[in-house]
């Protein structure tokens, strides 16, 4: 069963977020997942959205999601994330 990660994001320190963005896709590329979206526009169409930036990565499960969020380099990249930006994530399971 595929599993996506959705995050919704406020950028607060678009100088160390970069540094986050920097090593994002050399880290990534070593797991099965796939960046589909990323909006920093995002339409609301019903309730609130208290972020500027929506993101949504599939992976084809959810052992594949938590290696690549869990695993000891992304960790130490996420650092940047957690102090540059608010940020509120989901892991959200597929139909399939």
């Amino acid at each position: 069963m595929s599993a996506y990660f959705i995050a919704q994001i406020t950028i607060e320190d678009s100088i160390e977020y970069e540094r986050y963005l920097d090593g994002f896709d050399k880290i990534f590329s070593k797991y099965n997942g796939e960046v589909l979206a990323v909006d920093d526009e995002p339409a609301l169409l019903e309730g609130e959205f208290h972020h500027r930036r929506a993101v949504i990565i599939q992976f084809p499960n959810e052992a594949e999601l938590k290696r690549w969020y869990n695993s000891p380099e992304y960790q130490q990249l996420a650092e940047y994330r957690h102090r540059s930006a608010r940020t509120d994530i989901l892991l959200v399971h597929g139909n399939d």
